[in-house]
């Protein structure tokens, strides 16, 4: 099972991992090598509530496709179980931001003295343009 939150759990099949060769430089090792991994997670299939599967598909985010499936390649470190640990910790970290809801914005508005100030250097930038003009004899 994998824990996303106390309160929260998925089972272990609905996420699909697959190891994959990194990208980038590496050597000789590079090429023989599977230690990037490929994350795959299926939101509509999933067993998420339901309030998680709409707030994760309304998400406008380039890691979901257009199928609703979630898509995460970690490749940060050297050993595919580190790369695998990363991978799941990005996933529980994308639903648990997903599901948190701001306060709304309070609107402000600017304090007379922050508009006095303003309005006056407003008015000094406009003498020093004024003296640019002609001069009349």
């Amino acid at each position: 099972m994998f824990e996303i939150s106390a309160a929260l759990t998925l089972p272990d099949d609905e996420i699909e991992l697959s190891a994959i060769r990194a990208q980038g430089a590496g050597g000789q090792n590079v090429n023989k090598v599977s230690s990037a991994i490929h994350l795959r997670f299926d939101i509509k299939a999933s067993s998420l509530p339901d309030y998680y599967k709409q707030r994760l598909l309304s998400k406008n985010d380039q890691r979901i496709t257009k199928d609703g499936i979630i898509i995460i390649k970690a490749q940060q470190f050297r050993t595919q179980e580190k790369n695998r640990d990363n991978a799941l910790q990005r996933l529980r970290e994308f639903i648990i931001e997903s599901v948190k809801t701001l306060p709304p914005r309070r609107p402000t508005r600017p304090t007379k003295g922050s508009q006095r100030r303003r309005m006056d250097s407003k008015t000094q930038r406009g003498k020093i343009k004024s003296l640019r003009g002609r001069i009349d004899d």
